[in-house]
């Protein structure tokens, strides 16, 4: 921010060291990274993103992409450069109508706007590129994925420099306007409500999409291929489009028994965690993922949840993400247990409803199968590290302390912290510390000990949460019948990562 100095009698020298100051402060570049300590290069500093309008061609035949990205943001502080998260070859950038000049390399799109940007100032970022993103990887690392049909841009924590270029952090959440041109017979699925197709005179066809809540740039996607797409419309009256590659072969069945569900699966977790925060409901199942992802409003699945037959646990574990993850997500990547602990445990609430095991006898299966000196109980849901952010016990362990905190503070208040979490950070971003603090505001009851013992002790607890004897002996007798199916889905979820 520029200091401003009123020039007096005999406070010449002073006012010059100001002025010298406010020059210096008004030349700052926008950091190269949010600060996030697991990803130090994620985001950028220097502005605040609220709309992304991300215009494409996409050739399936060549895995050519080409486009305009146009960002409309507004400046945290004074400017003279800014970085966006961004792999593919940019060939032109405007800033406000002008051309900047700019240079990339390592992931970053730095952009000289030339001349300051005055903090508050409106934004208008205009990129556009053309590329080939299987060929562009970043740490030895391609997140976009070809597949015979098509492409997915689908990944966690990073896709968003495989296809636009972005402020690319859980922090900075925008809306989003997606269309993608595709040759005449291929279609495109993507977040929010769809606003049909335009038939352009070359042969393609112009894919619309529009998200009208707040999102992170991870939880945006795009799936190119050939696809059955069913539409219909929710008990709340909200749009539904579930969509089913054409190259789901024999679990093809089992992938539309589970998913066609979902507003099934979101009507109950209404019940659990409070209205639904977003404008359309759906899932896509699609080979070539490898995991099932909770992208905003449309969950997308590989076919491996479904090789068995049903599996509703995996739907109700991305739609509870809508909740934990993507409306209320999280401020930093060492977070990740307020998304996956609670997505977990949604599996745990309904195999209650569907009478397959309850949150109890999980709970104690799943503290039962790993033993005290078992690698398992050393990774700590808390704070997992980079290293482990999508281990299994970020979603095991992370449950098991999920249900703890249950059978803390009884039902009642239970229920009255997740209902109360989900619409105070409503759209937001929290960190584990601020929901721990929330959860012994509503209960009125001190819970360090326990969350500690839970989420940040690297060996395993005394007892599973709310064993007693009885129970303990009854559960030793049989399996949960949900057990198998949630911890194929875990082990499905973890590797994926």
């Amino acid at each position: 921010m520029s200091l401003r100095a009123k020039l007096t009698t005999g406070t010449a020298a002073a006012a010059s060291l100001l002025l010298l100051a406010g020059t210096a402060a008004a030349k700052q570049p926008g950091a190269p990274g949010i600060g996030d300590p697991y990803y130090p290069n994620a985001g950028n500093g220097g502005y605040d993103v609220s709309h992304y309008d991300i215009r494409l061609n996409y050739q399936p035949a060549t895995d050519n992409l080409s486009g305009t990205t146009t960002i409309l943001a507004r400046s945290t502080q004074d400017l003279n450069r800014f970085n966006l998260d961004f792999v593919l070859k940019a060939s032109s950038v405007r800033v406000n109508n002008k051309v900047a000049s700019f240079t990339q390399a390592d992931g970053e799109l730095v952009v000289d706007p030339k001349g300051t940007l005055r903090e508050g100032s409106d934004l208008t970022i205009v990129v556009t590129y053309s590329d080939v993103p299987s060929s562009r990887s970043l740490g030895g690392f391609t997140a976009w994925k070809r597949i015979p049909d098509g492409a997915l841009a689908i990944d966690e924590p990073d896709i968003a420099p495989w296809w636009f270029p972005s402020n690319n952090h859980p922090t900075d959440k925008a809306t989003f306007d997606v269309s993608v041109a595709v040759p005449d017979g291929v279609e495109v699925l993507s977040n929010g409500i769809f606003n049909g197709t335009t038939k352009q005179i070359n042969g393609w066809t112009r894919w619309w999409w529009r998200s009208l809540k707040p999102q992170t740039t991870y939880l945006a996607f795009i799936a190119i291929g050939q696809f059955e797409i069913r539409r219909s419309t929710a008990p709340n009256g909200q749009p539904v489009i579930n969509a089913y590659s054409e190259r789901l072969g024999e679990d093809a069945g089992a992938a539309k028994a589970s998913v066609e569900r979902t507003s099934e699966v979101v009507e109950f977790l209404e019940e659990k965690f409070g209205p639904y925060p977003f404008e359309a409901q759906g899932g896509v199942v699609t080979p070539g993922i490898g995991f099932a992802l909770e992208n905003q409003t449309r969950s997308t699945y590989d076919p491996a949840f479904f090789r068995r037959g049903t599996n509703t646990y995996v739907v109700a574990h991305e739609n509870a993400h809508q909740w934990f993850g993507d409306s209320v997500s999280v401020h930093g990547w060492k977070d990740i247990w307020l998304n996956e602990g609670f997505a977990s445990y949604a599996e745990f609430l309904w195999s209650e409803h569907v009478g397959e095991g309850t949150a109890q006898e999980n709970a104690e299966f799943i503290y039962d199968l790993y033993a005290a000196d078992h690698p398992f109980w050393t990774v700590l849901p808390g704070d997992p590290g980079p290293e482990n952010q999508f281990d299994g016990a970020v979603y095991d362990r992370g449950a098991l302390a999920v249900h703890a905190l249950r059978v803390a503070v009884g039902d009642e208040d239970f229920f009255s912290i997740l209902k109360g979490w989900t619409a105070h950070k409503r759209y937001g971003n929290a960190s584990v510390e601020e929901f721990i603090a929330f959860a012994e505001k509503v209960s009125g009851e001190q819970l360090d000990e326990l969350f500690k013992t839970w989420l940040f002790t690297p060996s395993k607890p005394a007892a599973a949460p709310g064993r007693d004897g009885e129970f303990s002996a009854r559960a030793a007798v049989a399996e949960p019948k949900s057990r198998q199916k949630i911890k194929e889905t875990h082990e499905l979820l973890a590797a994926g990562h």
